[in-house]
């Protein structure tokens, strides 16, 4: 399998979180689970291979996406396809990255997967046939990055007041009290989340569950022994029950089934649903 990622520039890496191309994937399963992270990806699948998503209890195919598509943030894990000898570029944006980008509110695609041609009229379906015809790696990243650059409108930035408070959710996403008020936000809660809807697509509570959820998941991953009573009073939770319904709401999988499984040795974001 070739996997490859771009270092990007200066002025693309403040809102873009990644571009990576890979090919020749091979996977051991064909259904996966992608949990919530926050991020909005542009997806092209460089293959011809018809991708699904999954409903989540049946697993029965509910929509089926060629050439081009956009994820939005995500408040739920989604069930998608995963196929032998795939090919696929993605541009993974930052929680807050993509406005300037899509040049839309994160808010009208939030809890969506949109057909490439259904966002930007059929820009999208132009940039994969030019990924298409591009040779390597390289070529494909130096041709996404020259396109990212030509669609930044340096207008449709995030305010920095946004990125300072989403910055202290970061660093603090075991501490609910800023939460209340909008911490030292210059503006009215109401400014706070009607920003965050536009530039992030959730409001800020939920995104600081989604944010500490993940510091869970990397927190545990790799290691062999686990006391679920000590990770959630580290995590911040007094009450381990509302503890195991915050990780099985994100995941989707009970904490204990989740070990038994040996969930944290796989990737932190993907969990395999039907291993061959």
């Amino acid at each position: 399998m070739t996997f490859e990622t771009h270092i990007l520039p200066e002025g693309l890496a403040s809102y873009v979180e990644a571009i990576f191309h890979f090919k020749d994937f091979v996977p051991d399963h064909s259904i996966e689970r992608v949990v919530p992270t926050g991020h909005t990806y542009i997806i092209f699948e460089l293959d011809d291979i018809p991708r699904n998503t999954f409903d989540n209890d049946t697993l029965k195919p509910k929509e089926t996406f060629t050439k081009v598509w956009v994820s939005g943030p995500h408040r739920n894990y989604i069930s998608i396809s995963a196929h032998k000898n795939s090919e696929m570029f993605v541009i993974q944006f930052k929680p807050f990255g993509a406005f300037p980008f899509l040049q839309l509110p994160l808010d009208s695609i939030s809890e969506k997967v949109v057909h490439g041609d259904q966002i930007m009229g059929g820009i999208l379906l132009d940039l994969r046939e030019e990924l298409v015809s591009a040779g390597s790696s390289n070529e494909k990243f130096q041709l996404t990055e020259s396109w990212l650059l030509k669609r930044l409108s340096t207008d449709l930035l995030p305010p920095s007041d946004l990125l300072e408070f989403y910055s202290k959710l970061e660093k603090e996403p075991y501490i609910n009290g800023h939460m209340n008020n909008g911490g030292s936000y210059p503006n009215s809660q109401k400014h706070l989340i009607d920003q965050f809807k536009k530039y992030v697509g959730l409001n800020p509570k939920y995104t600081h569950r989604i944010i500490r959820f993940n510091e869970i998941l990397a927190k545990i991953q790799n290691k062999e022994k686990l006391s679920w009573a000590s990770i959630a009073y580290e995590c911040g939770f007094s009450d381990q029950s509302y503890f195991i319904k915050e990780f099985k709401h994100f995941s989707g999988f009970n904490p204990q089934e989740f070990i038994d499984q040996d969930r944290q040795h796989e990737e932190p974001n993907f969990f395999p649903l039907d291993h061959s």
